[in-house]
């Protein structure tokens, strides 16, 4: 459609007041079609012929704001403000603004103003609430949707937002009550279906938070956000290469560090590693200090046995809120500085296996010359307790004063590990003499013959890659039929059930019901020639003690096995068989049945 330059009847000719109103109108009828550049060129004449006329310099100031020179519009409708301090529909453009440039407090002020005008101005009822949810006050900003709407039903945005306040306090099945009347009123809107499925998704229901991410990009094919989480969901799922697709949809779209990072972690786990860094160093380069990116690319770099750039970028992964979560207020935490004579608060982080792993370093810490206390989750104690260099170990709150703190995690590239320095004097972690009795007598009655061989087949389902690290326990059946070894399940959790249908060898030394903590299930692996495990806590436990154990890993495997080794240089007891092809547990499984075989 072709649009005349001057839309209107604006005259030069004609009366001044009748000109200026001409041009208010052609700017304002330009700019309602989205034709910016034609309405602009209206507002600034209309303004050189009354500088003064407060309407010309809001809506200026709106079409400021809508091309994003948020300081500019402010400027706009301030002065607007000072002329007329009694339109409620600038007071609350004027809060967007503020809102727009980070300004909270000045926003609500805005707002409120213009309710006080105008109680039953809906708009400003909707953007209130949103302010009040960007604080994360929730209850009041839904309280202020519930006001907008009953001043407004057909208000679509603020149905939307309506369901989001109460998706962030888990009321899914009334914010997808919210969504659906956003769609009766407007069907062809993305946004309803996309914020579906994110209720769905927090629901666990995958199968319908899908359908709402495919149709939200069914009404708007350029919807980057959706790609995103469309990818992530089936990512986890297990389909990375069909949230490959919609990364590298979301990064054209939209080039920013998430999606570059996203992208790059779908790439890392179908094993394509090569490919993977160059996205998280150009988020990198987007946003230097970008949490994830850092942590991505230092996994990758350790993965590849490069030591010192890894442990370097791992020292950045924190982001701000986990950071604040773990760290110690009113300690400083170390990074390296002299620790003879020092109390040195040592902080557990991340799952178990990261426990296992790095509990070794307070003997390290303490060799340095710290007293070395050790706050870890309870489940560990009083296991944990026992560890060499360990002063005291205690769960919760930090009591007491310290020198410094660290993250456990944190201390490899502070004490400069490398791979040929990995401090891999095993065991460092010690069972109870008393349980290690206990246990002996129930194993030994299995016969003294056998091999006696724990087995983990599946760790959290709440992992990321948990799709394929773990497996299913009739992937083992192979090893069931191997004469002279008596099996002991160590498996904890939901995949525990798997033993019903399992076969009688499996079954027939099923202790896990006494296995109340780590401490237990240490015990019980004392008594034990070798642990076969996938990657999980417990297989990190076992070599800790100075085990023999075998741990079954998928292609994708995690940063810490390195590549293509069948050995580990955190463990010296133990053997790494790998998958060649993501999700091939046979070839995997058949390897661990002729090894055994071979002993």
């Amino acid at each position: 459609m072709e649009h005349p330059s001057h839309p209107g009847t604006a005259h030069p000719n004609a009366p001044p007041s009748t000109y200026l109103s001409s041009l208010i109108d052609a700017a304002l009828e330009a700019h309602q079609a989205g034709q910016f550049d034609v309405a602009e060129p209206f507002y600034r004449e209309a303004l050189a012929l009354d500088p003064a006329h407060a309407k010309a310099l809001h809506y200026f100031g709106v079409l400021q704001h809508q091309r994003g020179d948020h300081v500019f519009a402010a400027e706009l409708m301030s002065e607007a403000l000072k002329l007329d301090r009694t339109d409620a529909v600038c007071w609350s453009n004027r809060g967007l603004v503020a809102a727009a440039l980070g300004h909270a407090n000045e926003a609500m002020i805005c707002y409120d103003q213009a309710l006080q005008l105008q109680p039953d101005f809906a708009d400003a009822r909707n953007n209130f609430g949103a302010a009040l949810q960007a604080q994360g006050s929730f209850e009041e900003a839904i309280g202020q949707y519930r006001l907008a709407l009953a001043a407004n039903p057909s208000l679509v945005d603020a149905h939307l937002n309506l369901g989001t306040a109460l998706s962030k306090l888990g009321r899914y099945e009334e914010a997808l009550v919210c969504y659906q009347n956003a769609l009766s009123l407007d069907p062809q809107s993305a946004e309803p279906h996309f914020n579906a499925g994110n209720a769905h998704n927090a629901q666990g229901d995958h199968a319908a938070a899908i359908a709402s991410f495919e149709r939200a990009l069914t009404l708007r094919s350029d919807y980057a956000e959706a790609h995103v989480n469309l990818g992530s969901l089936i990512g986890k799922l297990g389909d990375y290469a069909g949230a490959e697709s919609h990364y590298r949809r979301a990064v054209a779209l939209k080039p920013n560090p998430t999606n570059l990072v996203c992208l790059g972690g779908s790439l890392g786990a179908q094993g394509r590693l090569d490919e993977e860094e160059g996205f998280y160093r150009y988020a990198l380069g987007l946003e230097p200090n970008y949490a994830d990116a850092h942590q991505n690319l230092a996994w990758l770099l350790l993965k590849r046995g490069d030591y010192k750039q890894g442990w370097a970028e791992f020292a950045k992964r924190w982001r701000k809120n986990d950071y604040e979560t773990i760290a110690v207020p009113g300690v400083a935490e170390w990074h390296g500085e002299p620790l003879d004579g020092r109390r040195l608060l040592l902080v557990g982080e991340q799952g178990f296996g990261d426990h296992f792993q790095f509990l070794r370093y307070a003997r390290v810490l303490e060799q340095l010359g710290a007293t070395v206390d050790l706050c870890v989750r309870e489940s560990l104690l009083p296991l944990v307790e026992r560890i060499p260099g360990v002063h005291h170990a205690f769960s919760g709150k930090p009591e007491g004063q310290y020198d410094f703190w660290v993250p456990m995690m944190s201390v490899p590239s502070c004490v400069d590990t490398e791979l040929s320095t990995i401090p891999a004097d095993v065991p460092y972690v010690f069972a109870d003499k008393a349980k290690i009795k206990a246990w002996r007598k129930r194993v030994d009655a299995a016969g003294k013959t056998k091999r006696k061989v724990g087995l983990v087949w599946s760790g959290s389902p709440t992992f990321g890659n948990d799709r394929y690290r773990s497996m299913a326990l009739a992937d083992l059946s192979a090893l069931s039929k191997l004469e002279n070894i008596a099996w002991y399940p160590l498996q904890k959790g939901p995949a525990h059930a798997q033993l019903i249908d399992a076969p009688e060898v499996f079954r027939a030394h099923d202790f896990t019901a006494d296995l109340h903590n780590f401490d237990d299930t240490a015990a019980l692996i004392m008594n034990l020639d070798l642990v076969i495990a996938v990657d999980t806590g417990v297989a990190h436990l076992a070599a800790a003690l100075g085990k023999p154990v075998w741990v079954l890993l998928p292609a994708n495997s995690d940063w810490r096995w390195l590549e293509e080794r069948s050995d580990s240089p955190w463990y010296p007891a133990m053997k790494l068989f790998r998958q060649t092809l993501l999700g091939d547990w046979p070839t995997v499984v058949a390897e661990v049945a002729k090894a055994l075989e071979d002993q």
